[in-house]
């Protein structure tokens, strides 16, 4: 068995089963692949789900083929007849299916120890491709195959993914070792708060379209914004090295909005700096209705720093616990930078906490008026060196403006807590 090629490899997954064309349920195989994939240096560039049709599956198969070394295809090995995946396979590569009787008899055997009888359909398992190699599954009846072509190899795999996993572990791993040419694939996680994803894209595509390798991706979700740069390269010095020249520029223009070179999210990166200073931290929440402390309490050992807080959601609340006075809630409102900053203040004084931080605002959709629209929102923090007060108006549904404000409370303790503006 000799190397496909000398140049890097690509791979392409296709998942078989119209059960997975329903919203019921997702594809996880791809994601173990393409971990392994990576690991040994293939970049997975197609990924699709097809569903039970034969004609379907031999016409994708065909142009997989035809454009990546690598084609794994998942499911659709069973013994009814809407396993087509071996007859589609065949099709396609113009391949005849050849029944073998040895493993007609090892399926028998296999049922003869669970004392049953084996049903005339499971011999539809027996048939392999010619030229194909059969792949041996230890968790489940339907056997894999592995067959090389036109400079390509198709991988067919069971569909369930203990089988998928151990099949895939014990016999494609050591021979992908041996086809597919030296490669490392290694990836920097650069995470990024407090501004819009266009104006990310911006400022550091001058630096990152320079390269076609590492490739560039970003991601952006409610506030949190992440730059993915992944290497490709013949060594894992290399791939590192390579990173490290396109990340340090793209790192000196983000400056303090950069927040995790790890890939941590803000909560984890603020949670250990408040250990490492030693430092405790409580909450007093009204719009945000408890997700800021969920936030602090979603990371292990939360409670070296985090000590608890307040769901202070109605006016009599926020003076019975926080010690908000009536007459604040009267003249100002509850979301007001003067509540903001009474809840900070009474969640301090009353847990004994370095930091308090506190959220008031109107998340929507009700609630709102000229002077206070919907996504207006007051986060107060306090501390040994006074309150800070800031507010920002958020857009979209509810939800959004409540996750914008848990990251907006966390970035203010980040900089409070490492000295910046």
């Amino acid at each position: 068995m000799k190397a496909l090629t000398n140049a890097p490899l690509d791979a392409e997954i296709i998942a078989v089963g119209s059960e997975m064309l329903t919203a019921e349920r997702v594809d996880t195989n791809s994601l173990y692949l393409t971990g392994e994939l990576n690991n040994l240096g293939v970049e997975v560039v197609f990924k699709c789900v097809i569903g039970d049709h034969r004609d379907r599956l031999a016409d994708a198969v065909q142009r997989s083929l035809g454009r990546s070394a690598i084609v794994i295809l998942s499911g659709g090995l069973g013994p009814t007849e809407d396993d087509v995946t071996r007859e589609a396979v065949a099709q396609a590569l113009g391949r005849q299916l050849i029944f073998r009787p040895a493993i007609s008899a090892a399926l028998e055997q296999r049922f003869a120890r669970t004392k049953r009888k084996m049903s005339e359909v499971n011999k539809r398992q027996a048939f392999v491709m010619e030229g194909a190699e059969v792949l041996l599954n230890d968790r489940g009846t339907a056997p894999g195959q592995w067959i090389e072509a036109s400079g390509s190899v198709a991988i067919l795999l069971p569909g369930p993914p203990h089988e998928l996993k151990s099949m895939f572990a014990r016999e494609c791993l050591p021979r992908l070792a041996r086809l597919v040419p030296r490669q490392a694939i290694r990836t920097a996680f650069l995470r990024i708060t407090g501004m819009p994803e266009s104006d990310l894209d911006a400022l550091i595509s001058p630096v990152y379209k320079k390269y076609q390798n590492p490739v560039t991706t970003i991601l952006a979700a409610s506030g949190d914004l992440q730059v993915h740069l992944r290497a490709r390269c013949s060594t894992v010095a290399e791939a590192e090295a390579l990173l490290s020249e396109v990340t340090a520029p793209i790192a000196a223009l983000l400056g303090d909005r950069l927040y995790s070179r790890t890939g941590d999210p803000l909560e984890v990166v603020v949670g250990n700096l408040l250990r490492q200073q030693q430092a405790t931290v409580a909450v007093a929440e009204s719009c945000t209705g408890g997700m800021l402390g969920a936030r602090f309490t979603s990371t292990p050992g939360s409670s070296d720093y985090f000590l608890g807080g307040f769901i202070t959601y109605s006016d009599r609340l926020k003076t019975d616990l926080l010690g908000v006075s009536p007459e604040t809630l009267k003249e100002f409102g509850a979301v007001s930078p003067e509540t903001a900053e009474a809840m900070a203040i009474g969640a301090r004084a009353r847990t004994a906490s370095t930091y308090a931080i506190a959220v008031t605002g109107i998340a929507g959709p009700g609630g709102a008026t000229e002077q206070k629209p919907v996504g207006l929102v007051y986060v107060a923090l306090a501390g040994v060196a006074g309150t800070l007060v800031v507010n920002r108006q958020f857009l979209g549904d509810r939800q959004r403006i409540r996750i914008f404000t848990t990251q907006m409370a966390l970035d203010l303790l980040r900089r409070r807590l490492l000295g910046l503006a």
